[in-house]
């Protein structure tokens, strides 16, 4: 790591908390729009089946199978639907006020604000998300992490998405940076991990759930604050 300039970040998973903050959210939105009443009997299971539902949406997304619009309604419509709840207008008002509140909500993984002071006093930071543009800025600005990052590189304004290697080579030219001299840290190995190292970056998994990685990464870290002694 002795030749490491510039620091790449994935934003969502691995600094932004976006189980805690999509979780909340949903709570929320289950009480206000009265879920319970549609037909959905339990919060928690309600929000289990999002999970499922928005992480595969997501996968086609990237696939380019799905348009960001329909990514944003499709994940709401099946996650109903896995409750025999058939309902466009609720639907759509899920949709909507999720996007519309989520990027507020403001929890990091532990040691976040701290590890990214450390980090920015010795090396250029930065963000590569396959997040919305406009969202991502949000969430960045809102929890007081924009000041640490001097390029935010979303796919949107790449036109590729992780782990097209060619996201990573336009971060890279956006940064002025090189792959030998750039690492990429993220807490999916296929998108930021493989991806990265696909295009000649070095890469450190952030696997948080305390098991042991069960990919081959040269590096994998359960906290943020680990980074300390590998940087």
């Amino acid at each position: 790591m002795k030749d490491i300039e510039h620091i790449f970040f994935d934003l969502d998973r691995t600094l932004w908390d976006f189980e805690k903050n999509s979780g909340d959210t949903l709570s929320e939105l289950f009480q206000e729009l009265k879920l319970a009443e549609a037909g959905i009997p339990d919060v928690n299971a309600f929000i289990h089946i999002y999970v499922k539902m928005n992480d595969l949406c997501w996968q086609l997304y990237r696939e380019n199978k799905i348009s960001k619009a329909e990514l944003r309604t499709i994940r709401f419509e099946k996650a109903l639907n896995h409750f025999k709840v058939q309902n466009q207008h609720l639907t759509h008002a899920l949709a909507e006020l999720y996007v519309e509140r989520s990027p507020f909500k403001t929890a990091l993984f532990p040691g976040t604000i701290e590890t990214l002071q450390y980090l920015s006093l010795k090396y250029s930071l930065h963000i590569i998300t396959n997040g919305f543009e406009e969202v991502q800025h949000i969430k960045l600005r809102e929890s007081g992490m924009r000041t640490y990052f001097k390029h935010i590189i979303t796919s949107e304004r790449a036109g590729y998405k992780k782990p097209d290697k060619q996201i990573f080579q336009f971060a890279l030219g956006s940064a002025g940076a090189s792959s030998y001299n750039s690492l990429m840290i993220g807490d999916d190995w296929e998108v930021d991990v493989k991806g990265a190292m696909d295009a000649g970056m070095k890469a450190i998994h952030f696997h948080p759930e305390n098991e042991q990685s069960k990919e081959n990464s040269p590096f994998t870290i359960q906290s943020l604050s680990e980074l300390r002694s590998l940087l």
